[in-house]
Order: C-alpha cells, then sequence, then structure tokens
C-alpha cells in the first residue's frame, strides 16, 4: 500500500507513467468507465476547496468508483475533538482510498501513518499540494512536449506558494530549466528552497521584481496572488499591487507560444482580457488536474485498465 504526501514521492519515470496514463484516459474514457466499480474514495476536506475536492469526486466518478466523506471540519468529528489518526483509522473501515485536505501541516502524513488505505495529499497548510503540481506537469506536457530546456517565470507570492514550491521540486529534475523569480522583496521565494532544490541542483535561476523585464525570455508564465495579508503595511501593498497583475499590455513582448498559467482561484492578478487569448492555459489545468486525479486513483489502488 502506497500514499502520495509530497510530489518527491514519485520519481521521473512514475510521473511519466502518470501522465501517459491521463493522456490514455483523455482519447479513450469509455475504456477507464468502470475500472474503480465497487471502489469508494472517501473526501476528507477539513477547510474549504473547489477544484481539488470537485475534481477528486468527478476523477472517481468517471472511474466506476463512488465518492463518501465531509467538506468543512464542522461537519466530521473532528468538531469533538477526534485526532487526524483516529480518523484515518475510522474512515479505513469505510472506503478503499482517502483525498485529504487539513489546515495543519503534516496532516496528510499523520493520516498515511495510522490508514490501512492509501492517502492522498490534496493540501496541508503552506506545505504541499502534489496533485495540483501534477496538474500543472500535464499541462506543461501537453503544451510544451516535455520538461527539458523550459525557461519558466513564477510570479506573485514565490514566499508562502505551496503550488510553487512543489513545482519548483519537481521541475528541477529536469534537463536544463530556467527559472526566473518574479515578486516583490517582501514575497521572495525562501532561501532553503533555493538552497536545497536550485542550488543543490545547479539550476539557473535569477530574481526579477517586474514581468516586463523578463516577459520575452519566458516559455511558461506561472502567476500566483499577491496576498494582502502578507504584508507589514498597507502602503507596501497597494504600492505593489498592481505590478504583478497580467494585463494584455504586459504580455505584448511575450512569446506567441507562451502558456499562461495560474493554479486558482484568481481575485484579480490575471485580467480576464487575457482569458481568451490562445497562451491562456489556467481553466485547461483545471481539467487535467481531473485526469491527473483519476491516473494517480488507478495508480495507488493498483488497478489495471
Amino acid at each position: 500500500m502506497r500514499s502520495l504526501i509530497s510530489i518527491l514521492d514519485l520519481d521521473v519515470v512514475e510521473i511519466n507513467e502518470l501522465i501517459s496514463t491521463a493522456n490514455d484516459i483523455i482519447d479513450n474514457p469509455k475504456k477507464y468507465s468502470e475500472a474503480c466499480h465497487g471502489k469508494k474514495l472517501a473526501t476528507l476536506f477539513f477547510e474549504p476547496s473547489t477544484r481539488t475536492r470537485l475534481s477528486f469526486e468527478a476523477a472517481m466518478y468517471e472511474l466506476g468508483g463512488n465518492v463518501i466523506g465531509f467538506s468543512e471540519a464542522q461537519s466530521s468529528s473532528a468538531a469533538k475533538g477526534e485526532s487526524v489518526a483516529d480518523t484515518a483509522k475510522t474512515i479505513s473501515c469505510y472506503a478503499d482510498i482517502i483525498a485529504m485536505r487539513h489546515p495543519k501541516e503534516g496532516a496528510p502524513l499523520v493520516a498515511s501513518m495510522n490508514a490501512s488505505i492509501p492517502v492522498i495529499n490534496a493540501g496541508d497548510g503552506g506545505h504541499n499540494h502534489p496533485t495540483q503540481t501534477l496538474a500543472d506537469l500535464l499541462t506543461i506536457h501537453r503544451e510544451k512536449g516535455g520538461f527539458d530546456n523550459l525557461t519558466v517565470g513564477l510570479c506573485g507570492d514565490l514566499k508562502f506558494g505551496r503550488t510553487v514550491h512543489s513545482l519548483i521540486e519537481a521541475l528541477s529534475r529536469y534537463n536544463n530549466i530556467k527559472f526566473v523569480l518574479i515578486s516583490p522583496d517582501e514575497l521572495k521565494l525562501p532561501s532553503y528552497i533555493k538552497k536545497d532544490v536550485l542550488k543543490k541542483h545547479n539550476i539557473e535561476y535569477k530574481q526579477v521584481s517586474t514581468i516586463e523585464e523578463v516577459i520575452g525570455e519566458l516559455d511558461i508564465l506561472y502567476m500566483t496572488r499577491v496576498q494582502r495579508e502578507r504584508f507589514f503595511n498597507e502602503e507596501d501593498y497597494l504600492r505593489l499591487k498592481d505590478t504583478y497583475i497580467l494585463t494584455p499590455e504586459k504580455l505584448s513582448g511575450a512569446k506567441a507560444d507562451l502558456s499562461v498559467m495560474h493554479p486558482l482561484p484568481r481575485v484579480n492578478e490575471i485580467s480576464v482580457a487575457i482569458d481568451k487569448d490562445p497562451r491562456a492555459c489556467y481553466f485547461k489545468q483545471v481539467l487535467y488536474g481531473k485526469y491527473m486525479r483519476m491516473a494517480l486513483i488507478l495508480k495507488l489502488l493498483e488497478v489495471t485498465v
């Protein structure tokens, strides 16, 4: 039995296998429509989610399985003080696999250590969000044909963004990847990720403060929200916030085949005017997330089709 807590739990060969399965699901959906017949997914969401929870549920239904679970902590025995470990042991009696989101970093790991069924980390605090990274990787693979020789711009909140951290870890294992880190000083990529991932793997990167100065170099622009609550004072936030809103004007110097990505939800950091631009990929990411979760469920349940 195996769980997925971090994207690093999967090696490059396994990620490529998941991408291959997801592509086959896209091409041959009927082939997989009863693959998980009689299986149950438990969605244990201790904090709000739209895309992740519903895509897990859609994934299981489209595999012919069923879904049980809850969408907020107050709907569970956690409201009575039940531990994550006891919840995991209990749910193991009812379901075949768990997808868990929790505000506390490490909670899905604790669940996986106590469950007798596979546990998928669907986001734990500011720590990990491996299935979002799988969605990102499938998007990049379908847009670019692979992962080598790409210049990837990461823009916005690089300090607290768990999706950014996981994506850097995943892409760092491929050849000739370059990162351009676009953020205000207050939200720069943490030094430990630069040391433990970028410098350790000898990956080229640079830090800049505006989108415009690097837009022409990028193959991928991965946008995230600059969050008001991360700033020490309102003046700094108001001074900087518009710098990191992507507009058609800022895209004017970009490559024709740039891929604009965003883990969503979007607030105002990408102008809605860009939604019709063929380079906008963020709603494709949502769809690809469902297919990658389908592939992952099959892998962890050891279902062959």
